[in-house]
């Protein structure tokens, strides 16, 4: 695949089968995020992959609980409240795994995590795969009870819960808006 091919392909995934991802195919795709540029060549990643189903439902649990907690005095769409709120949304999107971009803290962790990211959902979509970054988790994660329960030591950050899977379907793409460029010349 042409990797502008993948840049105007990928789109986020939230269907999934439920056949799983193999290992093997989940360390490519990791292999694929650790060729991102790092800050310094700092190279600061780690990754958690979660494959085990109910910690998946717990963490997904969790996290709805603390968006909705921190939701309360903040503006966010109604939307969001109501699928927060339901007891049939699942934040992973019952996907058979999740990829936890997790960094050192740092000056540029956050940026080196996101680069790895897109490494990944780029590659995982080459190879057949649907992702979704979940920023429902991403938060609760980074708790000192979300860290516990994923087994993260206290020098990390969680920065990208990304859901892997083989896709139900084609998600449709999603309209661009225009580039905003301010030439100076």
């Amino acid at each position: 695949m042409e990797l502008t091919e993948a840049i105007y392909g990928r789109r986020a995934t939230r269907a999934f089968t439920t056949e799983p991802v193999s290992k093997l195919l989940l360390e490519k795709l990791i292999n694929a995020a650790i060729q991102a540029p790092s800050a310094v060549n700092g190279q600061p990643w780690y990754f958690t992959v979660i494959e085990n189903q109910p910690l998946l439902d717990k963490i997904s649990s969790e996290s709805k609980k603390y968006m909705l907690k921190a939701m309360e005095n903040k503006e966010f769409p109604e939307h969001l409240h109501e699928h927060l709120e339901s007891p049939d949304f699942h934040t992973f999107y019952h996907a058979p795994a999740l990829v936890v971009i997790s960094s050192k803290a740092g000056n540029w962790a956050v940026e080196d995590a996101t680069l790895a990211a897109q490494n990944l959902m780029l590659a995982a979509y080459g190879e057949g795969l649907g992702s979704c970054w979940i920023g429902f988790a991403q938060h609760w994660l980074g708790t000192p009870e979300g860290k516990r329960t994923i087994g993260l030591s206290g020098d990390y950050m969680p920065v990208a819960p990304i859901i892997v899977g083989h896709p139900d379907g084609t998600p449709q793409p999603v309209a661009r808006n225009p580039a905003r460029i301010q030439w100076i010349v």
